[in-house]
């Protein structure tokens, strides 16, 4: 019998509360470099270790750093002084009866291919340079991955929650970034890069978002242009929101640190497409949780789940989870108006029986929680009780977590 908890969360839905924040960091994003890159990486790993050792061996690749590099921006394109730097932080198993697997050489020819398949202006061999710091195991956590069976131990003791569904204000931002960043917009409009930011800030029926975007200095003539640039890919992304959301009003603001009159020092421009090059590093964790979205109002869990394996590492199984199954619930019961999922896990304890699962459910009017608590338990249920298959999707990349 698996700890199950049913609550009646007594609050206002957060559709129904005056102020709400989101926020959503973009492909090109330095966080989200990070985390894309280190999930690529465990993916790899996944598949490496299937391979050689038919399962997957003990692994954390859920640190990592992008230190900024060094570029003059120009109208026209500028340069490059010094290459970014990518670091590989964390632990992975080198060795396994006697069988050898270079864990460097792979990071290294992931984050390449990541590079040349996402980011249009930066040439791996030449704007970035890497260093990998990935260690053996400690003896405890590797032998978990010793004890065979279908389901493994809980790699740590760690909370996660989810929730659903998304709010008016969360799908927009989602939508507006992956829109801005789609192929489509960027063969329409080159000089946008791809590192983009957008904070939305909804005040009861109306919505505010602020959005950041690297222009590419190749594509940028002159103060002028840039302006001129500017102002019609901010109508495009305006008829974008407008026809994909139902608020009153909409306010929607483009790279507010822009100062007329002071040349490229005024201008948000980047050589390579993101702050990467210059002004900003990255960092695991630091980025978007795994819906795609850091939601202020919301409550979340702190662990990284980019890079961290797919079997036993809770820290990514259950931060993925818990969103999954208040999907699932809000979908297979109509009487719920907003549903948030909690996991626990005990270091040690199997993952499929988690210390506690708890699901906290906001009723629609004129319903009653006893009338839904068996379904919600079985739903949490099913859900843990074919862990399994959930955690092969995850070791195949079948889900996001970023």
């Amino acid at each position: 019998m698996r700890n199950i908890i049913v609550e009646d969360l007594k609050q206002t839905p957060l559709e129904k509360q005056r102020v709400e924040i989101v926020e959503r960091k973009g492909l090109g994003h330095p966080d989200y470099i990070c985390d894309a890159i280190m999930e690529s990486v465990s993916l790899r790993l996944n598949k490496e270790y299937l391979d050689k050792a038919g399962v997957i061996l003990h692994y954390n690749v859920d640190k990592s750093l992008l230190v900024a590099g060094q570029s003059e921006v120009k109208f026209g394109g500028g340069n490059v002084k010094q290459p970014m730097l990518f670091v590989f932080g964390d632990r992975a198993t080198t060795d396994f009866e006697g069988i050898r697997i270079n864990v460097e050489e792979i990071a290294i020819e992931v984050a390449k291919e990541w590079f040349k398949k996402n980011m249009r202006f930066v040439d791996p061999e030449k704007h970035v340079k890497y260093q990998v710091e990935l260690k053996p195991g400690s003896a405890g956590l590797v032998d978990i991955f010793k004890r065979r069976g279908k389901i493994l131990g809980a790699n740590d003791t760690s909370a996660a929650v989810g929730y659903a569904p998304m709010t008016r204000t969360e799908e927009i931002v989602l939508k507006t970034e992956r829109f801005i960043n789609s192929k489509e917009f960027k063969q329409r409009f080159p000089e946008t890069g791809e590192d983009v930011k957008v904070m939305g800030y909804r005040s009861n029926n109306n919505l505010n978002l602020i959005i950041s975007m690297a222009f590419v200095d190749r594509y940028i003539s002159g103060e002028e242009d840039y302006f001129d640039k500017k102002e019609k890919i901010l109508e495009e992304i305006n008829n974008f929101v407008r026809a994909n959301t139902s608020f009153e009003n909409i306010n929607i603001q483009l790279n507010t640190l822009d100062a007329k009159g002071r040349g490229v020092d005024g201008l948000y421009l980047t050589v390579l497409g993101t702050s990467a090059d210059s002004g900003d590093s990255g960092q695991v964790g630091r980025g978007n949780r795994v819906n795609g979205l850091i939601s202020l109002n919301r409550p979340f869990c702190s662990e990284a789940a980019a890079g961290k394996n797919p079997v036993s590492h809770v820290g990514k199984i259950y931060n993925v989870l818990t969103f999954r199954i208040a999907q699932k619930v809000y979908e297979e019961i109509p009487e719920l108006e907003e549903v948030y999922i909690w996991l626990l896990s005990k270091i040690g304890q199997p993952i499929d029986q988690p210390a506690i699962a708890a699901a906290q459910v906001i009723m629609k009017e004129k319903n009653s929680i006893e009338e839904v608590r068996n379904k919600i338990a079985s739903v949490i249920d099913y859900e843990l009780e074919n862990i399994e298959e959930f955690c092969c999707d995850l070791a195949e990349g079948k889900i996001s977590v970023y």
